[in-house]
């Protein structure tokens, strides 16, 4: 693909972004792209600059420079409420479902933001194992259950862009593999999704692009048919 073409059509456009928490300088210039339509994955050692990334975007940091372009419109220097508006969900890794609310309240709570979001009944398909369990508490559902309710808040809401951090972080081997199967379904439905990852196994199944991140700045990008070719250099990277 020409240099320009991945430009034209990119959803989100990171380009030599600082970031900062107080006096720590944690980014270092990332620059990235994420096209319509792709599932890209951030992948790296704890502390190279992941969820950091994410949280730029979002506005969640003290101080940012540089350019975040979401749809050609730039984030920085937008007032955080702003920008999940826009179309831009974010399922942190801590999850931030409400566990004193049901599975119900969870998924009706977030304001529907745009036209186009899912449907209770439609994330139930997606989720079979919230199915039938609406009126049950969020503290009552396995850690497994829980993710997919954090992921499921955000289909409603209309956003094209979803934010996944560490969606799999110490879930059982089939229960990743049904987050495996509702990230797959979502990229055919037309989201864009961007995941933070540790398991590159996973991500290798999902993913159509990996960039590798290091002390705050990206220094590698790798589309998922050339992985297995460059498998002793992310072991490198990835310290595995």
């Amino acid at each position: 693909m020409p240099d320009g073409a991945m430009t034209k059509t990119a959803m989100l456009d990171i380009a030599d972004l600082q970031g900062f928490y107080g006096e720590s300088h944690v980014l270092h210039g990332v620059s990235l792209e994420v096209r319509q339509g792709e599932v890209v994955t951030l992948l790296g050692r704890n502390g190279a600059g992941k969820t950091s990334t994410m949280r730029a975007v979002m506005g969640i940091m003290g101080k940012r420079t540089g350019s975040i372009r979401f749809q050609g419109q730039e984030l920085i220097g937008m007032a955080q409420h702003k920008i999940p508006r826009l179309g831009i969900g974010y399922v942190p890794e801590e999850r931030g479902i409400f566990s004193s609310l049901s599975v119900d309240e969870n998924l009706t709570l977030p304001p529907v933001i745009k036209d186009g979001g899912m449907t209770v009944e439609q994330i139930y398909d997606l989720f079979p194992n919230l199915k039938g369990r609406g009126s049950t508490q969020g503290t009552r559902l396995s850690g497994g259950e829980q993710q997919m309710l954090a992921i499921a808040r955000i289909l409603r809401t209309g956003a094209t862009l979803i934010l996944l951090d560490e969606p799999t972080e110490g879930l059982a081997p089939v229960i990743i593999e049904q987050i495996g199967v509702a990230v797959r379904a979502l990229k055919a439905r037309g989201f864009t999704i961007v995941l933070v990852e540790q398991n590159f196994r996973f991500a290798a199944t999902i993913a159509d692009r990996h960039y590798v991140m290091e002390e705050g700045h990206v220094v590698d990008m790798i589309p998922n048919d050339q992985l297995e070719a460059n498998m002793g250099k992310l072991h490198t990277y990835l310290g595995v």
